[in-house]
């Protein structure tokens, strides 16, 4: 065989490999690495089912809000908290609780863990869980792998911890500076989609960043948002703990 034809195979396969591991650790509704939960059935009510999650937080900055505006229409949603975040802000974890907010596991220092071996990802998942434990007498049942990124280790660990892995279907992209007109567009394309697929939405916002601190992140544009989505009479909203 013509070796230049051997390189050029061999460069197309790993590129094939590098591109399907990319998506089956980044990829939020890809099941290949080990199930996640990502939605449950639609209501038959002629209402949607919507989970809103919370990634990062709390925050001083944004979270007292997005309590507040949940409050207001007494919604119940799901924070996944940072470890490290709750130890710095305990009185405000304490208040995300109180409120009857679900509580997930998001790690305690928010790193990539399809990067890290096994035994820095059981300890992430671990002080996380004791954090929770110790400040809000807590025990999570859920988990969201930071960046949604993930492998079979990490599930396995998760599920070894009594951790069930959530993901999403929606991806509002709050984390970037798209506006509050962006963020609605993609989170109303996606309950519209799932709506057609008679399947729930489980939409991905942030009330934090994970550099808070260093870098305290506005999400006026969420909670913003979140009002709106609050107000439709067309919605239900639910948690993934409804899904189990």
């Amino acid at each position: 065989m013509n070796p230049l034809l051997d390189v050029a195979a061999g460069v197309v396969t790993a590129g094939l490999m590098t591109g399907g591991y990319a998506y089956a650790a980044n990829w939020p509704t890809s099941q290949i690495f080990g199930k996640t939960l990502i939605s449950g059935p639609d209501a038959t009510d002629g209402k949607h089912n919507v989970a809103l999650t919370y990634d990062d937080g709390p925050s001083p900055r944004n979270t007292p809000a997005m309590l507040d505006a949940l409050a207001e229409h007494n919604a119940r949603a799901t924070f996944f908290l940072i470890g490290e975040h709750v130890r710095k802000h305990p009185e405000l974890a304490r208040r995300v609780a109180a409120a009857g907010h679900v509580i997930g596991n998001h790690t305690t220092m928010h790193p990539n863990l399809a990067r890290q071996n096994n035994e820095r990802v059981q300890q992430e998942l671990e002080r996380c869980q004791k954090t929770l434990e110790d400040t809000l007498g807590v025990k999570a049942k859920l988990f969201r792998p930071p960046y949604g990124a993930r492998r079979p280790a990490v599930l396995k660990i998760a599920r070894s911890m009594g951790l069930t892995p959530v993901m999403w279907n929606i991806t509002a992209h709050d984390w970037d500076p798209i506006g509050v007109t962006k963020i609605q567009s993609r989170i109303d394309q996606g309950i519209a989609k799932n709506r057609r697929a008679h399947r729930a939405s489980n939409v991905l916002l942030h009330d934090a960043s994970h550099l808070d601190g260093k870098d305290p992140a506005s999400r006026e544009d969420t909670i913003a948002v979140t009002r709106t989505l609050l107000q439709r009479s067309d919605l239900h909203f639910v948690t993934p703990l409804d899904w189990l």
